[in-house]
């Protein structure tokens, strides 16, 4: 069983010939809602890729509360976990460009109510073995003390360290598994402007030291982890991307679904870069996380 702790939002996205620039104005194309939140992302990939996945998180009392968990509800998702606050329901603004790069802003909203409390709940009948899924979208104090109950109960942790926050790097060293990309893997590492030899031998000396599952994920370039002392690397698929929105989330949920099913870790990973590219392929966040059935498809020799 996966359970997330996380963000629930609606999306509003925009796509543009190119992102602006400070204090400059573009004119868009197209525009649309989607529901979306790294939380809700995460645990909608795991529950299409297989797992009985529950959603701990909060919404607002505004009108984007019900479409927020609309994709989540129709998929399974257990939501008893789910709470309504006042106020309104976390937002994501998003300006997607030609070649599917992105620029968002994230306003919390009811997302910032998550609490300690909330975390404790949600760990309450989680069992040995079980998977905790938490990024960076709810308060520091939610996650590290979802973190500390998951070690407590020997539940697997799996952090995906963003947005990349001010606490991301104290909170990384509680998890099990960490998820990073290239940018915060650098915020990890206490450098910048990493070459990809110095990223291995970095990777392979946090890992030998902290013991934990390191992840980077590498774009087109694939991803790379250090996993029992040694390092993998493995390819995502060979696609012309549409947006790129969402694909983190739905690595981080394939991955943590394979490895809840019993997939070994490199398998997994393998499951988890592909399921990630086939997310780039539509536009918006949840409506582009792939099925089962078409990741085990793209997987076929």
């Amino acid at each position: 069983m996966i359970t997330v702790l996380g963000s629930i939002n609606m999306d509003l996205i925009a796509t543009v010939d190119r992102l602006p620039r400070p204090g400059e104005t573009v004119i868009g194309s197209t525009f649309a809602t989607a529901a979306g939140g790294k939380g809700a992302n995460q645990a909608l990939a795991a529950q299409r890729a297989g797992s009985k996945t529950r959603m701990t998180g909060a919404v607002g009392d505004d009108q984007f509360a019900k479409a927020s968990l609309g994709l989540l509800a129709q998929a399974g998702v257990d939501l008893t976990m789910v709470q309504t606050t006042d106020g309104p329901t976390g937002t994501a603004v998003i300006l997607v460009e030609h070649d599917g790069e992105n620029s968002i802003a994230v306003v919390p909203g009811a997302n910032g109510h998550v609490s300690a409390a909330d975390a404790q709940s949600a760990l309450g009948d989680m069992d040995k073995g079980d998977y905790l899924l938490l990024q960076l979208e709810v308060p520091a104090e939610a996650v590290s003390t979802a973190l500390a109950a998951a070690r407590e109960q020997g539940v697997v942790s799996v952090l995906n360290i963003a947005p990349l926050t001010d606490d991301a790097v104290e909170l990384a060293t509680l998890a099990d598994i960490v998820i990073a990309n290239e940018t915060e893997f650098e915020r990890l590492a206490g450098r910048t402007d990493i070459e990809p030899a110095l990223r291995e031998t970095l990777l392979a000396d946090l890992h030998a030291a902290s013991g934990q599952t390191l992840i980077v994920t590498l774009g087109a370039d694939g991803v790379i982890a250090a996993h029992d002392g040694a390092l993998i690397r493995t390819q995502g698929l060979v696609i012309d991307p549409v947006d790129t929105v969402g694909a983190g989330d739905t690595f981080c949920g394939y991955l943590a679904a394979a490895l809840d099913g019993g997939d070994d870790f490199e398998t997994a990973l393998k499951k988890a870069a592909a399921a990630g590219s086939l997310a780039c392929l539509k536009h918006g966040a949840q409506p582009a996380i792939p099925f089962k059935q078409d990741v085990v498809a793209a997987l076929e020799p």
